[in-house]
């Protein structure tokens, strides 16, 4: 069985600001794949979300089969949101939710299953690199 991890961040510089998302993904080849890029002005829970989605779109090119993903963020809201301990209330993060959750429902029917784990950003370093030096560029 294939075990998968996947840690996302997202940030906004000013909040709203300019935002960037990044993710790294082990455990599908031998070396981390990893993205980054800008994505406009932003708060940073939208950022946060979008990191997520952008990591979704790509296990969804990659295509496990039966494989235990584990996703890590350091955003507490977005993973307990996702968890469902946290209801959506805000407007600009409820479409977003619904991508995550069309992407994890995707996953899953292809016999994938998942977790969620809020970290401290001292554990997600190299994400919170990858999106400060997309930010840098900016």
């Amino acid at each position: 069985m294939l075990t998968i991890t996947v840690h996302t961040d997202g940030a906004s510089r000013g909040n709203p600001g300019p935002s960037a998302v990044a993710y790294v993904i082990q455990g599908v080849n031998q070396e981390p794949i990893k993205f980054s890029q800008t994505v406009g002005i932003l708060p940073n829970n939208q950022a946060e979300y979008r990191a997520l989605i952008s990591a979704l779109e790509k296990m969804l090119e990659i295509n496990p089969k039966d494989a235990v993903i584990s996703f890590f963020a350091d955003s507490e809201l977005m993973v307990r949101q996702i968890k469902g301990e946290y209801r959506v209330k805000n407007a600009g993060i409820a479409s977003l939710y619904h991508q995550v959750t069309d992407g994890l429902d995707s996953l899953r029917r292809g016999g994938n299953s998942y977790s969620f784990t809020a970290i401290p950003r001292e554990e997600n370093k190299e994400a919170d690199r990858l999106c400060n030096k997309a930010l840098d560029s900016v």
